[in-house]
């Protein structure tokens, strides 16, 4: 496994990093115990969560999963740089009660105990806000964040979601306040959805954030999905199957499976090795639901795409440039 530092921090963190939004909803916690061994065994230290993931009936219920596993020892958490997010509301479903979401001074604190009892631990490595609260003052975040790091609860804040001016807007205040501020941006970036290169990756820059892709994939969209369903393996289903639906985004598929094929290598692991290139990129997010999805996804670090490729990928899905002059002269 290779290792960066995430963003201006000292941290060093792995190059991919275990998203686990499946962990209960599509594979049970005995597999999700699997595959967490798994990634630590191949080096990955960066496990990547939310409060909320379960969903529906059984929020909580991802963490409570990686909390059992922390539970089993082994130097399991001491290994591991844990990060969680926090916004959603919590309540049970239709009985939804204020102060229970958002990123208030009272959900923070209440927030950060629930997750911190789920998952067995004492500190949380990265705590990140899930998306913008428009309502709740910087200042407020920022004064709830202070003290939870003064009392060794969380050591680091990040973002995700948030625009290229929330970045700037968050950080600009934290200094203001003698705060360390966001160290890193959770946010969709892939070959197919490029527009965080506009604002959001250069503000994550110029702070010193890490950049942490969602979705490399694109719903899967980036994984082979025509080959899979032309050789009856697989149908396309939610995300990427709506996009196949559009016949200049399936040619621009069909494009990069031919252009892929042609040198030889698997749609999913160049997707993702191709934003280990990028600039600012600490690692993007990898949500096997599989031992073998997994064992695909860490193939990815040690492939270099060719100049050649690079050049062909970036042909069949260009990005939007830099801004302004991506929508000015």
């Amino acid at each position: 496994m290779k290792y960066t530092q995430l963003g201006r921090t000292g941290l060093k963190v792995s190059r991919l990093v275990l998203g686990t939004m499946n962990f209960g909803p599509q594979t049970d916690e005995a597999d999700s115990h699997v595959i967490m061994d798994t990634a630590l065994g191949a080096g990955i230290n960066f496990f990547d969560t939310a409060n909320v993931y379960g969903w529906g009936e059984n929020k909580g219920r991802t963490e409570e999963i990686i909390g059992s596993w922390f539970a089993k020892g082994g130097d399991r958490r001491d290994k591991v740089v844990l990060a969680t997010k926090v916004y959603a509301n919590m309540a049970a479903d239709g009985d939804a009660w204020p102060n229970h979401d958002r990123l208030s001074a009272l959900n923070i604190r209440r927030a950060v105990d629930a997750s911190l009892k789920r998952l067995q631990t004492d500190h949380i490595d990265l705590y990140q806000f899930h998306h913008i609260d428009r309502r709740t003052p910087v200042e407020e975040i920022w004064q709830a964040i202070d003290t939870l790091i003064a009392q060794g609860k969380i050591l680091y804040a990040g973002s995700s979601n948030f625009p290229g001016w929330k970045i700037a807007q968050t950080n600009e205040i934290a200094q203001k306040r003698g705060s360390y501020g966001l160290v890193s941006e959770q946010c969709l970036y892939n070959l197919a959805e490029r527009r965080a290169e506009m604002e959001v990756i250069p503000a994550a820059q110029e702070y010193g954030l890490g950049v942490i892709p969602w979705s490399p994939l694109h719903g899967g969209l980036l994984g082979g999905v025509i080959k899979k369903e032309n050789e009856g393996r697989r149908r396309a289903s939610g995300r990427s199957a709506d996009a196949l639906t559009n016949t200049e985004v399936r040619a621009q598929v069909q494009a990069y499976e031919d252009l892929l094929d042609k040198h030889g290598l698997e749609p999913g692991e160049a997707a993702l090795a191709w934003l280990l290139t990028r600039p600012g990129i600490t690692g993007p997010i990898v949500g096997p639901r599989t031992a073998d999805q997994l064992a695909s996804a860490l193939r990815a670090v040690e492939l270099e795409l060719s100049d050649e490729v690079l050049s062909g990928l970036n042909e069949i899905f260009p990005g939007p440039g830099p801004s302004p002059e991506a929508f000015a002269w």
